[in-house]
Order: structure tokens, then C-alpha cells, then sequence
């Protein structure tokens, strides 16, 4: 059953990644032409875009990326910023 939510009850949600990872919490929705764009997603304590970011306060995540909003938001792995090439030399 599909559900309706007010945009207004998505701010501060906790957002995670399909593979169960935190990455941060909602901020702020985009709204263009009357439809979500994207979803503004501030990097918090011990969230994966801490870690990722530095000194950064976050990311805009486009609504196609988006899997379910809930009582979380799930978003898919592909709005992960991704490593630099060096990064993945290192892992191997």
C-alpha cells in the first residue's frame, strides 16, 4: 500500500544506503516544477560521508537515487561519492 508523506516530516530523517550503511541525515528537499529533485543530505557524526568529506556538510542526493522514505530514507549505493583512482590502487 503506498503511503503519503509531507516533505516537511522527511527533515532530520537518518538516511542509509541499500547495504545498510548510515550516510547521513536529510536537510533539505529540492523542489523544482512541482516535483522532489533531490534531497540535500548533511554529513553527521560517524556517518559515511564524514568520513568520506572531511570538511564538507554534505551532498545532494537526486530522488532517482532514492530506494524508500519511511522512517528512514534508503538510498541506493550509486550516490556514494566515489574514491580517487590512488584509493583503489591501495586496496588491492
Amino acid at each position: 500500500m503506498l503511503k503519503m508523506k509531507k516533505v516537511s516530516e522527511t527533515y532530520d530523517m537518518r538516511v542509509f544506503t541499500d547495504e545498510g550503511d548510515y550516510f547521513g541525515d536529510v536537510e533539505e528537499s529540492i523542489i523544482t516544477q512541482n516535483k522532489i529533485f533531490g534531497w540535500r543530505v548533511k554529513a553527521t557524526r560517524g556517518s559515511y560521508l564524514q568520513k568520506v568529506l572531511g570538511n564538507a556538510k554534505g551532498v545532494i542526493v537526486p530522488h532517482q537515487l532514492c530506494k524508500a522514505i519511511g522512517d528512514i530514507v534508503i538510498i541506493s549505493k550509486n550516490a556514494i561519492p566515489s574514491h580517487s583512482a590512488n584509493d583503489d590502487d591501495d586496496e588491492f
